[in-house]
């Protein structure tokens, strides 16, 4: 049996307002973890890696519990803006330069198909959650950020993948505004309804004989004759091997995970359903968008309309008004109509920072795995994560994706400040810039 764990932390921002939490298909009933249960696998968190990787054992024939704190994507799973895009924040060059030739490239070859891995997923257990693999564009915000990703896409390119320089005429065609000049296109991207593609998820893994247990937050987790005890409020669960996927909102249920990253928040807000005039003048190549700023803007449309903006918010769990008057702003220098409609959603969630920019993998103590650090790369790269580890439990070896022990980032307690300090600063040069 697979038991799948959240952690007990639930903060986070208001969600009355959210777009995604006001348009999602409805979540499948479940109920609270009472008694005592026995599983296999301890995963910790029901977003994209938990359920990702609990589907993977389901459907080998693993009895699978999923425990979660809140509600089935309660942390940046339900709160994320939807742009499903492949590889990392690294270019394939820099990784292979990291890790050599041969596993650099098996991990640019895994992580170049993280979309296409969740576009198969939600065709093959027909979620519903407006999904469309319709390309996305990195727009330069500057001239040497147009060389840094005209190198990128060269290097993509190398390597098979379905991309296009763009600038000019061309550009401004796709994105529907001419305060960019130089881009790249990459077609493996695409859109989802990020909280309706998180309870697809965990729709599939109940159809596949997963019990999935909300409002059952882990108070604690304990070994005991080589097991693993997970405690909640009402009940406990025993296993033999547990994965922490609660990244950003893992809380003080196991301290490294905190330690390993920082955690600013991501906010958004979106228009109601435009016009159809208006529509058809933003993103009329019909893809999703972020640009190169350090802290970037990233915008599309939903499935009816709206324009949904976001970019960098703060380094606690407020944020005031100001913030969402900038992106508000962001978006009418582009479209200027969009001064003129209302944006009746705004919400935010966590993010988590790794060091060195890259997704962390590691066995924290025997038996017990972590995955976490997306670093807005998450919906596509948190879904390979879980199933990744899903399959390498499952067949008993170890995971394509490099195992490293988690290190605590220099001076994380002084982490508010100093990204304060951070913020403020790359506001500045891209300011400047």
């Amino acid at each position: 049996m697979l038991l799948a764990i959240s952690a007990a932390n639930t903060s986070g921002s208001d969600l009355r307002h959210s777009l995604w939490h006001a348009t999602a298909a409805r979540a499948p009933a479940t109920a609270t973890l009472e008694g005592r249960a026995e599983a296999d696998v301890v995963i910790v968190g029901a977003g994209y890696t938990g359920l990702s990787c609990a589907l993977t054992l389901a459907e080998a024939g693993r009895a699978v519990i999923v425990l979660e704190a809140g509600e089935i994507g309660h942390g940046a799973s339900g709160r994320n803006g939807g742009q499903v895009i492949p590889g990392l924040k690294h270019d394939p060059d820099d990784l292979v330069a990291r890790l050599g030739r041969s596993r650099g490239e098996a991990l640019v070859r895994l992580v170049g198909g993280a979309a296409d891995r969740v576009f198969s997923m939600i065709a093959k257990h027909r979620i519903n959650c407006a999904a469309q693999q319709c390309g996305w564009i990195q727009p330069a915000h500057s001239a040497a950020a147009a060389e840094t990703i005209f190198a990128r896409a060269r290097q993509w390119s190398a390597r098979r993948a379905p991309v296009e320089l763009l600038a000019g005429d061309r550009l401004a065609l796709l994105l529907g505004t001419d305060v960019y000049t130089a881009g790249w296109l990459d077609r493996r991207a695409g859109a989802l309804q990020p909280l309706a593609y998180a309870r697809g998820l965990a729709r599939a893994a109940i159809a596949n004989g997963a019990r999935v247990h909300t409002a059952s937050a882990v108070l604690r987790i304990v070994s005991e004759k080589k097991q693993w005890i997970a405690a909640t409020a009402q009940g406990q669960a025993r296993a033999r091997q547990v994965v922490l996927a609660s990244d950003a909102y893992s809380g003080p249920l196991w301290p490294e995970l905190v330690t390993n990253q920082m955690v600013v928040t991501s906010v958004q807000t979106a228009t109601a359903p435009l016009p159809e005039a208006l529509r058809r003048t933003i993103l009329p190549g019909g893809t999703v968008a972020s640009d190169t700023r350090r802290l970037l803007c990233y915008f599309r449309l939903d499935a009816e309309g709206r324009f949904v903006i976001g970019g960098r918010g703060s380094v606690s769990d407020t944020v005031p008004d100001s913030v969402y008057a900038a992106l508000r702003r962001a978006a009418a220098r582009m479209y200027p109509p969009l001064a003129r409609v209302p944006w009746p959603y705004r919400w935010y969630g966590r993010v988590g920072l790794t060091r060195d920019w890259l997704p962390h993998l590691a066995e924290v103590a025997p038996g017990i795995w972590a995955a976490l650090g997306y670093c807005g790369r998450g919906v596509a790269m948190a879904t390979t994560m879980g199933l990744e580890l899903g399959e390498a439990l499952r067949d008993r070896r170890e995971p394509a994706y490099p195992v490293a022990a988690l290190k605590a980032i220099p001076l994380h307690s002084l982490r508010v400040p100093l990204l304060r300090a951070g913020i403020a600063y790359y506001r500045a040069l891209d300011a400047i810039s």
